[in-house]
């Protein structure tokens, strides 16, 4: 299966942002009320995140959803 570069872009920072806070997939998917694996497929670019699903994470993170996407193309800052 070909993975979307825009998808995997996305998916860097979800993964980046999770590792940067300590959590583990299962911890972020219970903060955001996501399954584990939706998750996963996210952070591997396999899933094409849908907006609701964007907010939570960014909730989650305790982020405004700018930020995440922001991160989604510049990596996190401060």
């Amino acid at each position: 299966m070909k993975v979307d570069a825009e998808l995997l872009e996305i998916g860097r920072a979800v993964r980046a942002g999770r590792e940067a806070r300590g959590l583990s997939q299962e911890e972020l998917a219970d903060r955001s009320g996501l399954h584990r694996n939706y998750i996963g497929g996210i952070e591997r670019g396999e899933r094409n995140v849908g907006v609701k699903a964007f907010l939570r994470i960014s909730e989650a993170f305790g982020v405004h959803p700018v930020k995440l996407l922001e991160a989604c193309r510049f990596g996190w800052t401060k």
